[in-house]
């Protein structure tokens, strides 16, 4: 496959400092604003009320005690919120961090077939592979290999849906959802920073008004970890570990480089993945089955909702990380907490902030000629059709189908121009 073209910013940043001046300083105070600290309150609230229930789910299944499910959820918190904040300050970029939603979803048929000491074993072993593949900058070479193309598809494949979703909830919901919508689309004419929050205050607001919000029996009791001794098992290393190496690779943190590198960023991909591979290692022992870049809340925190200067978006990431951190605290509280707001409230707020997002990648997609075109089509085809083969999720096949397009529509033209 092709070395792929250097990415194009999406946004582009504003112009550079003349020759020879000093360059400025960035302050978190100064350059903190309302719209960048609503766009990580979304992001942690998108992730508490969508990826978290399957985590929920995936521990009932396999009959997990109270205080390995609690401990799970403050492992996976936790890491999210440190990786979050810290790596935001120290690139000043919008560094969005998560935990592994396809790699949950597979917890969820595989987690009860094993005792919990071999599945944090297998934890352990893919997390220390991915630290490695990280910061060695394999998997940033890997990735380089793909056509910018291809990679925006990918990502639009993995938005779109979240996009459709919207629809469906202002279908169902007309009144809650179809405010939200109405008050954000608004909100984008007259206050585009804050459009995001607008829609959010409407939508709460009318599910109060028509008894949608729930009533939720919140215990804020302080919660730690619980330390679980791993075991080896080769079953288990290769029934979980291995997939769930897989899936976390390349249907997480590949889109999520490709979310920073559409809006204008450079990540260093060694040390974004190096560092959150590192510290789901650390905690692999406590629960945590993948600490990881996002892509679809991290598109909410790098695009211009956030702040109309690129240069302050990184706000949104460490006021992601505090988020993430403070609900870490209270972990045996989150389930009654976010199962308390209604669905189509979240499912109308993410497609919505995520319109943006969808529109850039999905131009971006098709900026080549046409074999790439193409080839960014079936990229962004699988991806949406949500395809799941041996366990792995659409976005990896997604970039195996349109990395094979890309050379099957290519090869031969290059022949005939050499």
């Amino acid at each position: 496959m092709a070395t792929a073209e250097p990415p194009t910013p999406r946004t582009p940043d504003p112009a550079p400092a003349a020759p020879g001046a000093a360059p400025v300083r960035r302050s978190l105070r100064r350059d903190t604003s309302v719209s960048a600290v609503v766009a990580g309150f979304v992001a942690v609230l998108v992730s508490y009320t969508g990826p978290f229930l399957i985590v929920l789910q995936a521990a009932d299944d396999a009959g997990l005690s109270v205080a390995e499910t609690t401990s799970w959820v403050w492992a996976i918190s936790f890491g999210s919120g440190l990786t979050c904040l810290v790596l935001s300050w120290a690139t000043r970029q919008p560094v969005i961090t998560a935990w592994s939603t396809p790699g949950a979803a597979l917890l969820v048929t595989t987690l009860g077939g094993y005792r919990f000491s071999d599945v944090v074993g297998a934890y352990l072993v893919a997390g220390v592979v991915a630290t490695v593949l990280g910061f060695s900058g394999l998997f940033g070479r890997l990735l380089a290999l793909v056509p910018r193309q291809v990679l925006s598809a990918m990502l639009a494949g993995v938005l779109l849906p979240f996009v459709l979703t919207a629809a469906l909830a202002v279908e169902a919901s007309p009144l809650v959802a179809g405010g939200l919508v109405a008050a954000f689309l608004v909100g984008r004419r007259v206050a585009p920073r804050y459009a995001v929050l607008g829609g959010l205050v409407v939508g709460v607001l009318l599910a109060v008004l028509t008894g949608d919000l729930g009533n939720p029996h919140v215990t804020l009791r302080i919660d730690g970890p619980h330390l679980t001794v791993p075991t080896f098992d080769l079953g288990a290393v290769v029934g979980i570990g291995l997939p769930l190496l897989v899936v976390t690779m390349a249907s997480q943190n590949a889109p999520g480089l490709t979310v920073l590198r559409n809006d204008g960023y450079d990540p260093d991909d060694r040390l974004l993945v190096g560092s959150t591979a590192a510290v789901w290692t650390v905690l692999a022992p406590f629960g945590a089955h993948g600490i990881n870049l996002a892509a679809i809340t991290a598109a909410i925190c790098t695009g211009r909702e956030a702040h109309h200067d690129p240069r302050r978006r990184y706000v949104a990431g460490v006021w992601c990380g505090v988020f993430y951190l403070a609900l870490s605290l209270v972990s045996s509280g989150l389930v009654a907490l976010f199962l308390a707001i209604p669905g189509d409230l979240v499912a109308a707020l993410a497609g919505a902030a995520l319109l943006g997002a969808l529109l850039g990648a999905t131009k971006d997609s098709f900026s080549g000629d046409a074999p790439t075109s193409e080839a960014a089509l079936v990229t962004l085809a699988v991806t949406a059709s949500g395809l799941t083969v041996l366990t792995v999720a659409s976005p990896f096949w997604g970039l195996v189908a349109g990395g094979l397009a890309y050379v099957v529509l290519t090869s031969g033209r290059r022949e005939r121009a050499g």
